[in-house]
């Protein structure tokens, strides 16, 4: 739901200010040019994607 809110009010506020989505695109394109900072986002993705692991019981 978080989620929705936060796309709405980014789509909002480039409708309002249409020269914000040159800066947008420029900071995708900046985090995006780095790989580290790209593998490390889609680790925390998929470690709260994936379920916990438990230790084996003895």
């Amino acid at each position: 739901m978080m989620r929705w809110i936060l796309l709405g009010a980014l789509l909002g506020l480039l409708l309002l200010y249409p020269s914000l989505l040159a800066v947008v695109v420029a900071v995708a394109a900046a985090i995006l040019s780095k790989p580290l900072l790209v593998a490390f986002g889609l680790g925390v993705a998929a470690g709260l994607r994936s379920p916990r692991l438990r230790r084996w019981a003895r």
